[in-house]
């Protein structure tokens, strides 16, 4: 399951569709050159918008890269790096990518003081599990998956990466953001400066046009400039597993995040920064533990709160 996504890229017209992508479409091609892939991006659906001629060859990298990362992290494909850490309880010669990945996602777990951990993967199993024969978790199913979860034990070098026994990592509220800054990284290095990178979370790169900038809408409909910036939006109830239970949960509880937040939203320099600090802000219980969580990263900024 993933997370919905909230935020919608738009071309900051009146009426333009809700569907992501889709506003760039209804452009002018006098107006401005965009080229435009679309694909899926861990099981996400995904779109790439580059702002200059002859764009083709840019959008194949891209699209390469993506596919080269999800050999890295997708949870859908048992031969991934993820998987196989998962499986088999270590990792010798881990991709730099997911050494770089997990090291973000130790900063982020650092400054929301524990609410932001990958290793809830067991507890969100045990939840999957429970929801596809029509029930709750049990207490005992929830302590068990809580007595192998807990970040502190999971050891990370550039050279292996350990897991204690039983424990396994979701990379669902970081990876797609973490793919989002390595194709912008290509992309730069390929020499372009105005690109729209939308993974599950957006990162956008220079201006759509000359005259105008990125734009995207927030949840309740507000928008949003991005230059050089990348956002992302989080909601408990985005994806659920029974309809009631949401996806993000407590690591010290077990339990899906309480009926405080409807969506939040994070910009910062990096995505993977915005997607980790949306996910565990819907763990905090007010507006100023968000704010003192993304003040510690940086140019991380809470953009909108959404009470539920």
């Amino acid at each position: 399951m993933k997370r919905r996504r909230f935020l919608t890229i738009t071309a900051g017209l009146a009426g333009a569709s809700a569907l992501p992508g889709a506003a760039f479409a209804a452009a002018s091609p006098a107006a401005e050159q965009l080229s435009i892939w679309r694909g899926t991006a861990i099981g996400s659906a995904a779109t790439i918008a580059i702002a200059a001629p002859d764009a083709q060859a840019h959008l194949d990298a891209a699209r390469a890269e993506i596919a080269r990362l999800e050999q890295v992290f997708s949870l859908f494909d048992a031969q991934s790096q993820l998987s196989r850490l998962n499986r088999d309880g270590a990792l010798d010669a881990p991709a730099l990518e997911l050494v770089e990945c997990l090291s973000l996602a130790g900063q982020i777990h650092r400054v929301t003081d524990g609410l932001f951990d990958p290793s809830v993967q067991p507890l969100w199993a045990a939840w999957a599990r429970a929801a596809a024969e029509g029930r709750q978790p049990t207490d005992t199913e929830l302590t068990a998956a809580r007595n192998v979860t807990g970040w502190q034990g999971v050891t990370v070098a550039s050279d292996r990466i350990a897991l204690p026994q039983g424990a396994a990592l979701t990379l669902n509220g970081i990876a797609q953001g973490y793919i989002a800054d390595r194709v912008a990284a290509l992309m730069t290095a390929r020499g372009l400066g105005d690109v729209f990178i939308d993974s599950g979370e957006f990162r956008a790169m220079g201006r759509r046009a000359p005259d105008r900038e990125w734009e995207a809408t927030l949840p309740g409909g507000a928008t949003a400039t991005l230059r050089d910036r990348a956002m992302a939006t989080s909601s408990p109830m985005g994806t659920s597993f029974d309809g009631k239970a949401g996806h993000i949960l407590d690591p010290r509880t077990g339990q899906p995040a309480g009926a405080v937040w409807g969506s939040v939203t994070v910009t910062a320099g990096l995505a993977a920064i915005a997607d980790g600090l949306s996910t565990a802000a819907c763990l905090m219980p007010d507006r100023a533990s968000i704010e003192a969580a993304c003040a510690q990263l940086p140019d991380a900024s809470l953009t909108q709160a959404l009470a539920a």
